[in-house]
């Protein structure tokens, strides 16, 4: 009888042990691709090339279905405005910031997980041969995240993740009033790569 109730005493204690086996962390690094459809408003349309980035995040389990998720991305594109008597284009750089909520299931060793949240997303024009006029500025967009994937476990501490993430902002007209759309769209981003557990 001592026995049991010293074992139901330490019980408590070996809980945060037991739980410090888990993986309830991982960081992530994939590479994207950046779709943007063409934007027409306000007698202005905007077109964009395919971009190509890299993405970073790092996530943390609450449960084993339960996570957030913070994100850093970098991608390069290039977006074209034409307006009555005005046009220009732009080679820019776009960076991200964003947290998520994300879900995940388990079957077997497939994860399909589905994520939202909030992002801020930085536009910022490269002076060379690809950009038109050197009047464009930086620019800051707040944006809903949304997206949804599958983890493939690789091993206990290895996953291939390959996912489909989408911002939802109003179009940038890069600190030219000109060539504001006044309209809000989709940025489609497919994604793959590597996660590592800990």
């Amino acid at each position: 009888m001592k026995k049991l109730f010293l074992l139901l005493c330490l019980l408590p204690l070996l809980a945060p042990a037991a739980r410090g086996q888990e993986s309830r962390q991982d960081v992530n690094a994939s590479f994207v691709g950046t779709y943007q459809p063409t934007i027409t408003g306000n007698a202005v349309t905007q077109t964009n090339s395919f971009g190509k980035g890299v993405l970073l995040g790092y996530r943390f389990m609450f449960t084993p279905s339960s996570a957030i998720e913070g994100n850093y991305e970098y991608s390069r594109f290039t977006q074209n405005y034409t307006a009555p008597f005005n046009a220009a284009q732009f080679y820019e750089s776009m960076q991200e910031g964003s947290v998520a909520y994300v879900r995940s299931f388990a079957y077997k060793k497939f994860n399909p997980f589905a994520e939202a949240g909030a992002a801020l997303l930085l536009f910022d024009p490269i002076d060379n041969t690809h950009t038109t006029t050197n009047a464009g500025l930086k620019t800051r967009s707040p944006a809903v995240l949304f997206g949804g994937g599958i983890a493939y476990e690789l091993s206990p501490s290895w996953d291939l993740r390959v996912q489909y993430r989408a911002f939802v902002l109003k179009s940038i007209d890069m600190g030219l009033p000109q060539f504001s759309t006044n309209r809000y769209y989709v940025i489609q981003q497919p994604a793959i790569g590597f996660a590592y557990h800990f």
